[in-house]
């Protein structure tokens, strides 16, 4: 049985995560948060123990740990992980810049440790479809990538999804990343060069970060691909919001919908919701986390794969700001 703890409790997907986490047979040794607040009453609601210090979590012989805090605390948590010879599986992006994201992929390689990126997608049964008849050829040469990650607000949820301190940014940072990889992980090599624009016509009244986003993104060959990244739905849509990615080469065309498999739910507190149904990718992530622990191998995402989808989107960002394009330095990926 895997001990596992977790360091942070601000990000949305750690609610799923620690069921994941007992339902894979995990244990979980217990939760530390910079907010001693927020950290006890999430331990008392889950039924674990709060930790009022990392090292000391860490010092109870985890054997890893998840990374849940606002992304500006990631590299302090990772490197304290590292430094305790402790597997990390680390949410999305890595960090605010590409000097914390870089330190937490090196932190882990010095100490000899797995890390993986949140990124539960690549376990996502049409995604890998998708992927198998670009690499299979069966669509000719892939010429172009279309894909949307396109949400409600998070602030509902967690205000600091939009404090571009303690998030990197607004909407792109959050969104970005998830398409990025997926791009990177179909074509087998990172973009080469990034242009974005963004707005805050959406919710402007309530943050100061970007709302919406555009991506171009061109790889070897000339393949180019876009994403949409906003947060540009309701806050009284049916559910958080989906993610969507289509590819056109040569010889035919493919599309995956990947929150597509929903129950319509009339009634209850929104009166009208979508459930989703099918394969939980969080369940698969969890998993192939725990069984790289168990197994003593590298995890199906990596710490690059991370590093490289979180300077996709602070290439964004700057782009957006400047208005030029950015060219990736492939140094960075080496």
């Amino acid at each position: 049985m895997e001990r596992i703890g977790i360091l942070g409790v601000a990000h949305l997907h750690v609610d799923a995560y620690i069921q994941n986490l007992r339902e894979a047979g995990a244990q979980v040794v217990g939760v530390y948060d910079w907010d001693a607040a927020r950290g006890a009453a999430w331990a008392r609601k889950y039924g674990v123990a709060y930790y009022p210090d990392a090292d000391e979590l860490l010092a109870q012989g985890v054997d890893g740990v998840l990374v849940c805090a606002e992304t500006l605390h990631h590299r302090a948590m990772v490197e304290k992980a590292a430094d305790a010879r402790a597997a990390v599986l680390c949410e999305k992006p890595l960090g605010v810049d590409l000097e914390d994201s870089q330190a937490i992929v090196d932190s882990c390689m010095k100490a000899g440790v797995p890390l993986m990126t949140a990124f539960p997608l690549r376990f996502d049964k049409s995604l890998g479809q998708l992927r198998e008849l670009v690499i299979g050829g069966q669509l000719g040469h892939a010429r172009a990538f279309s894909g949307t990650n396109q949400s409600v607000m998070p602030m509902r949820e967690r205000s600091w999804f939009a404090d571009r301190a303690l998030a990197g940014g607004g909407a792109m940072m959050d969104h970005i990343v998830h398409l990025a990889d997926a791009y990177s992980w179909i074509l087998g090599t990172p973009p080469e060069e990034v242009y974005a624009v963004s707005n805050r016509i959406v919710h402007s009244e309530s943050v100061t970060v970007e709302t919406s986003g555009l991506v171009m993104l061109t790889y070897p060959g000339g393949v180019f691909a876009s994403i949409d990244c906003s947060w540009n739905r309701p806050l009284n849509y049916p559910t958080w919001g989906g993610m969507s990615l289509s590819v056109v080469g040569d010889g035919g065309r493919a599309d995956a919908d990947l929150f597509s498999q929903r129950l319509t739910q009339f009634g209850g507190d929104r009166n009208f919701g979508w459930i989703q149904w099918g394969l939980d990718t969080n369940q698969l992530m969890i998993d192939d986390f725990l069984a790289a622990i168990r197994d003593d191998r590298k995890p199906r995402v990596s710490g690059r794969d991370g590093l490289i989808a979180t300077a996709v989107a602070i290439a964004a960002l700057e782009s957006a700001s400047t208005g030029v394009p950015v060219r990736l330095s492939p140094e960075l990926f080496a």
